[in-house]
Parts: structure tokens; C-alpha cells; sequence
């Protein structure tokens, strides 16, 4: 067992805390505190009531603090004078007045311990300026860094609305476009249907002829996709076809036609079931016909963006959702790349490994967008345009981990610790805010029980996220 030595005037000067006191206030705190020996084990537990106030005179400590069902070491020292325990008690009720951390001895160590009530009254009697200023900066810290949040925040949505709304422009412009046109070809159709039918076309032509324009219409729904050569080429054979056959307009007609996948092949066929004078009409009708088709699956498609865009919206922003639902990650992550589609540039290749067997969890859904979509950003800017941006999943018998990597050149091995303190970025003045990651961090582990850390070096970064199976607790924070 460690000699205890009796607190004196002279023991607590050794103390940097204490040295630059008077002789009868370092002979008040001995009055008022005390010396003790701690033999190695825990001194006290996170989230317990802040009863003491702790400065180490001899031996050793570490300092941890709760993650899902794990302590995670955040330090160790031996130096003389670490102070540990109740050292906010002088904030009052503007703190929760508990331990932050938890704190075990590893070997038979020497404490002044004062009680915490003593610390407060200490620090608002000796040190009124002192304890006002520390209070400002405190208060004026948490002020700040909730404003910066928020606004943080509204930039993100702000970057991201001009996303979706630049992407939502592009089909709804078609959609409203190729009705306008289908309208017209509609109005030339009818026009083209009604001079058939007014010409030489005895009934049974006329029906062969509504079986090809049958046809064509499927042909729109089958069509190959041509690589750019062979289009041209089939593009040349169609209009020589039509020139042949003395029907106007062939070049227009020809890239319609071969778009439908119509080849000069079907076009003989069509010719053997018209009469020679109301071939131009008939194939004019055809064109008609398969320009409205092909209009028609533009607009399916836009309207089909659009409406994928909106889902995307509302699966990524949890819209009319409960905020803590059960929730499948990749659904979560997916809205989150569309809602980032427009900052993902060509050079940059997204590949998706996920564990397609990997079970849902329990999650404030919305909250966690928000953390793929810092982490995501971030990865990209690393890569200023060119990489790979790697997104992996997988499950074990107690988390769910999401991996988000990307070729960046790498975060620095003296900044690495640090990326996750709140106002800390290594981006230019105005381009960050350096709260990205904190927003992350507190999500994931103070939200979400879970884990969030970065390895990283060169050609080589990855964000690890794990998320207890079993959720968070709803409405506790840590």
C-alpha cells in the first residue's frame, strides 16, 4: 500500500493547478479536501453524478469513455497535476452536473480530491472574472457551434435542393417537350390515316397496313441499342431505300426509322402491301406512327426520372416517416448518392459492395443520410474529380458496419486524430466549416450507441461506421 502524505500548503504547490495560490488558500483547500491512496480499478463510472474533483499527485490513470458496449480508451497519463472528475462544476446547471468519462487507476496512485461543491464556490469566489469568462467561452462555444451546425446544415440542404431541382429540370423539360411534339405527329397521322384511307387502299391493304404499324409500334419497345457506326450505316441504307422508292424527306425519316430498329428489309415488306401510288403516304404514316411511339417512351421515361428523383427525396429526407423506424441501409445510402448525383463527377466511379443478406436495423433514418452525405462530400472533394468511391456493407452477430472509401491522396497521419473535433478542417478559409464530421461523429456514437472512425493513407481512405443491431435507445444521448 502507498504511503499517504497529509496535505499541506507545500504538497499542493508541487501541483501546477495550485502554485501560483497563497500560502492561506492552499491551507483553506487542505481543510476542505484531502490526500488519498487509490489502488488500481476504477475510480469512477461515466454518466455517474459528479461528486469529486480529482488532481493526481503520484501513479497512473486512464480515461475512457462509453461506446454501445464498449470503453474506448481516449487517454492514459502519469503527468503530475491531471486533473480528472467533477473540473465543470463551477458551470452549475448549464451542464449536466455527471462524469463525462470513466476513469481507471492502473496502479497505486496518490489523488487530491476536492469536493465538488468546494471547486464551484472556490471558482466563484477567488476567480469571479475567471469563472465569468470561462462561462462566456463555454456558453459562447456551444452558441457558435449550434449556429454553425444549423447553418451547415442549411447549406447541405441548400446544395442538395439545387441538386435534385437541376435534376428534376432535365425530364420534366422532356416530359413537356415530347408532348408538345407528339401532339403535332398525332394531328399528321390522322392527317396521313385519313388520305389512305381516301386513296387507292382497297380494306384488306388497309388492314395489312395497321398490322405493320402494329408492328412498328413494338418494334419501338425492341429496338437494339446501335453503337454510333452502325446506326450511320443503317441510317444511309434506309434513306437510299426511301429515296428509291420516291418518298420526300427520306433523311429526316431515316434516323426514326432505324431508332425503331426499321431495317430495309421490313421496308420491302411494307412495299409489297401498298400500292405503288400510296407507298409515300403509307410510309409517311409509319414514320408518324413511331415518332409518337418513340415520343411516347420518351415521356414514360422522364416522367419514370422524375418520379425516381422524388422517391429518392423523400426515402433520403424521411418524409412523412417516423424518425426512428426500422430501416434498410442500402435503401438509405442509394437516396443518398442520387441526392449527390449531380457532385459526382465522370472521373469519379462508384462501386457498390453490399451484403445483400445484411438484416435492417433500427435507426433514425433521416440522421443517417446525413452522415453517408458529409462522409460521401468529403471523399469526393478528396479526390478532386478523379477515383473511386467504394461503398461496402456487412453484418456480424452484434453490428451492422458500413465501409465508404475513396482513392483521395489521404489524410494526414498528424491530423488524423482530429478530424473529428468540431471547427477543425484542414479545407480553406470559407470552403469548410469543419463540423461535417462532428455532425457524423455525434450521430453515429452519441444518437446511435454506434462507432465511426477513419483509416486512411495514401490512394486509400475509409470512413468505418458500425451500428448496434439491437438500435439506439430512444431519446437517450451519450
Amino acid at each position: 500500500m502507498t504511503t499517504v502524505p497529509v496535505c499541506t500548503p507545500d504538497l499542493l504547490r508541487t501541483l501546477f493547478l495550485f502554485e501560483a495560490l497563497s500560502d492561506d488558500r492552499l491551507e483553506y483547500l487542505c481543510q476542505r479536501g484531502d490526500v488519498i491512496g487509490v489502488e488500481p480499478g476504477w475510480l469512477y463510472h461515466q454518466g455517474e453524478d459528479a461528486a469529486c474533483f480529482y488532481v493526481l499527485i503520484d501513479g497512473a490513470l486512464v480515461m475512457s469513455r462509453r461506446v454501445g458496449d464498449d470503453d474506448v480508451e481516449v487517454n492514459r497519463t502519469s503527468f503530475r497535476g491531471s486533473y480528472v472528475g467533477a473540473w465543470t462544476a463551477y458551470l452549475g446547471d448549464l451542464v449536466p452536473q455527471v462524469y463525462d468519462q470513466s476513469v481507471r487507476v492502473t496502479e497505486p496512485s496518490t489523488f487530491f480530491v476536492l469536493d465538488a461543491s468546494v471547486l464551484r464556490d472556490v471558482m466563484r469566489d477567488w476567480f469571479p472574472m475567471a469563472q465569468h469568462l470561462l462561462t462566456g467561452l463555454f456558453q459562447g462555444f456551444n452558441n457558435r457551434q449550434r449556429t454553425v451546425s444549423q447553418r451547415e446544415r442549411l447549406l447541405a440542404l441548400g446544395s442538395l435542393s439545387a441538386g435534385l431541382t437541376h435534376e428534376l429540370n432535365n425530364p420534366a423539360a422532356a416530359a413537356v417537350r415530347a408532348t408538345a411534339t407528339l401532339q403535332q405527329r398525332v394531328s399528321k397521322m390522322r392527317e396521313k390515316l385519313a388520305a389512305l384511307a381516301a386513296g387507292h387502299l382497297d380494306e384488306a391493304a388497309l388492314q395489312t397496313l395497321i398490322k405493320f404499324q402494329d408492328e412498328a409500334a413494338q418494334r419501338v419497345v425492341d429496338a437494339p441499342k446501335l453503337s454510333v457506326i452502325d446506326a450511320a450505316d443503317r441510317e444511309d441504307s434506309v434513306s437510299e431505300w426511301l429515296e428509291d422508292h420516291g418518298v420526300a424527306r427520306a433523311y429526316e425519316i431515316a434516323p426514326t426509322f432505324v431508332q425503331a430498329g426499321v431495317d430495309a428489309d421490313w421496308l420491302d415488306l411494307v412495299a409489297n402491301a401498298a400500292p405503288p401510288e400510296s407507298l409515300a403516304g403509307a410510309i409517311h404514316w409509319l414514320y408518324y406512327t413511331i415518332d409518337t411511339e418513340l415520343l411516347m417512351k420518351e415521356i414514360t421515361d422522364s416522367t419514370t426520372r422524375i418520379s425516381t428523383l422524388v422517391d429518392a427525396a423523400k426515402q433520403y429526407s424521411q418524409m412523412d416517416r417516423s424518425p426512428h423506424q426500422t430501416v434498410d441501409l442500402h435503401e438509405l445510402l442509394d437516396s443518398t448518392l442520387v441526392m449527390l448525383a449531380r457532385k459526382i463527377p465522370p472521373g469519379v466511379r462508384v462501386v457498390k459492395e453490399y451484403d445483400e443478406s445484411m438484416p435492417a436495423v433500427p435507426a433514425y433514418a433521416a440522421e443517417l443520410n446525413q452522415v453517408w452525405t458529409n462522409i460521401i462530400d468529403n471523399a469526393l472533394q478528396a479526390m478532386d474529380g478523379t477515383g473511386t468511391l467504394t461503398l461496402s456493407t456487412h453484418a456480424d452477430a452484434e453490428f451492422v458496419i458500413v465501409r465508404i472509401s475513396d482513392t483521395g491522396p489521404g489524410i494526414p497521419a498528424d491530423v488524423i486524430d482530429r478530424i473529428f473535433e468540431p471547427f477543425f478542417t484542414t479545407k480553406p478559409v470559407g470552403q469548410g466549416t469543419g463540423l461535417g464530421l462532428d455532425i457524423a461523429f455525434r450521430i453515429v456514437v452519441n444518437k446511435h450507441r454506434g462507432y465511426l472512425k477513419a483509416v486512411s493513407e495514401p490512394g486509400n481512405t475509409t470512413f468505418v461506421v458500425r451500428l448496434p443491431l439491437e438500435g439506439p435507445k430512444i431519446g437517450e444521448t451519450i
